[in-house]
């Protein structure tokens, strides 16, 4: 197998673009990626992988890249020819396409490989066409057996499974449970879950991309709108799109490249996914296999992580992964957030892009801007919210990106865990 490497990364801003389509979003990732890669154009992509959740609700069920690349190829800018793999898996799609760009490279069946996620949940005044896109992320075939699980997680973690009771979707009641039964088991508290809210939107207030760009006080979050007990609106994703895009290069390949485009690339030294499963409410969740699996393939430790970015759909989550990636000890999770580590400056900082509940989450693309924004910060150009690393030159070396999509009972239906180094 083959060293593989990022080329280049883009990420559109991620914000409420009712004027903005598929095609559009498309685009701007596509010729993002081309120019941060030092490309002018993208004749010499062998493969792409196209992610998106919710393009169905709006019509095109199927062929959903080959349709979005069609102007492109028209304009030439995209190459004749090339094969485009749709790719679906929740809120994780993304990074399955980046995986799959990965696996061209790695063994040997492509030279360059394109990965992008694009998508579009806000709907103005149809709210039911955004729940029909989240709806998809559960077992809608049988539905009785996750009441059946929800209802008994709830008499476990002593809040009962009342779906959309506070006009959120059923993942904000899953989350919530979760955080629940972390509180009830290990002391976790509110305001632990707040701060983690509150570092992440003052990250986002310095992310020119991200949704929410202002700061959030811990009491503001603990104040605000109660979506589910004991989430607040401030610590949960918003509705939005956008895209992202990463290219992906063999080692050859980039030997061939000017020595300016070189310097800014970046190794992947693993690309993990795990499946999901209804598991019990003690049991490590699918991120810990996922990273596991990664730290073997890179040959890492966790402790060797220097920066992250997780899967925050909730802030309780950043707790939780902390846990699950091997940050902190299980259950230590919500006195690692308040110690400050996992904050710019801190001794681990997560999500500095702002994360999930102030970057912005469209789902088919979360997962491609996390890697964009490891990008901003191995090559030392994250600006405000660079940070210092371990190493001694003021950069970070080694970075970790995680991204849950689905749900199946307490688990996410896939994981990626993704390993960078400059």
């Amino acid at each position: 197998m083959r060293d593989v490497y990022v080329l280049g990364a883009a990420s559109t801003a991620f914000a409420k673009l009712p004027d903005a389509s598929f095609k559009d979003l498309t685009r701007e990732a596509y010729l993002g990626v081309l120019e941060d890669a030092g490309l002018e154009a993208g004749s010499d992509i062998d493969n792409a992988w196209f992610g998106n959740c919710g393009m169905g609700t709006f019509g095109q069920r199927n062929i959903r890249g080959q349709v979005c690349f069609t102007p492109l190829v028209r304009d030439g800018l995209f190459p004749e020819r090339v094969p485009i793999i749709n790719v679906e898996g929740g809120c994780a799609t993304a990074s399955m396409a980046f995986h799959g760009a990965w696996k061209d490279v790695l063994s040997g069946q492509a030279e360059l490989s394109l990965a992008i996620g694009v998508e579009k949940t806000y709907v103005p005044d149809a709210a039911d066409k955004t729940l029909e896109i989240f709806e998809g992320g559960i077992d809608q075939l049988d539905p009785a057996d996750w009441h059946a699980y929800y209802a008994k997680a709830g008499a476990a973690s002593g809040k009962p499974f009342k779906p959309n009771a506070g006009g959120g979707t059923v993942f904000m009641d899953t989350y919530a449970m979760q955080a629940a039964y972390h509180m009830k088991r290990y002391g976790t508290t509110e305001r632990q879950i707040a701060i983690a809210a509150s570092k992440n939107h003052h990250h986002g207030s310095m992310n020119p991309k991200a949704q929410y760009r202002f700061e959030v006080s811990v009491d503001e979050a603990l104040q605000d709108r109660l979506v589910s007990w004991p989430l607040t609106r401030s610590m949960c994703a918003p509705i939005g799109d956008g895209a992202a895009a990463a290219l992906l290069c063999s080692a050859d390949f980039l030997k061939a490249q000017p020595e300016a485009v070189r310097d800014r690339a970046v190794k992947v030294r693993a690309s993990t996914l795990s499946g999901g499963k209804y598991r019990d409410l003690d049991e490590p969740g699918l991120s810990r296999i996922a990273a596991d699996k990664a730290y073997r393939l890179a040959d890492l430790r966790p402790d060797e992580i220097e920066i992250a970015e997780v899967h925050d759909a909730t802030s309780f989550c950043e707790i939780y992964q902390s846990e699950m990636l091997r940050f902190c000890p299980e259950g230590d999770g919500g006195a690692y957030m308040e110690s400050g580590a996992t904050a710019l400056g801190g001794s681990r900082p997560v999500n500095l892009s702002g994360g999930l509940v102030s970057k912005g989450h469209p789902v088919g693309a979360t997962g491609l801007s996390m890697i964009a924004e490891l990008m901003l910060q191995l090559r030392g150009e994250a600006g405000p919210r660079q940070a210092a690393g371990l190493n001694g030159d003021g950069v970070p070396r080694i970075a970790l990106a995680e991204n849950g999509g689905g749900v199946i009972g307490f688990d996410e239906a896939a994981c990626s865990v993704i390993i960078l180094e400059r």
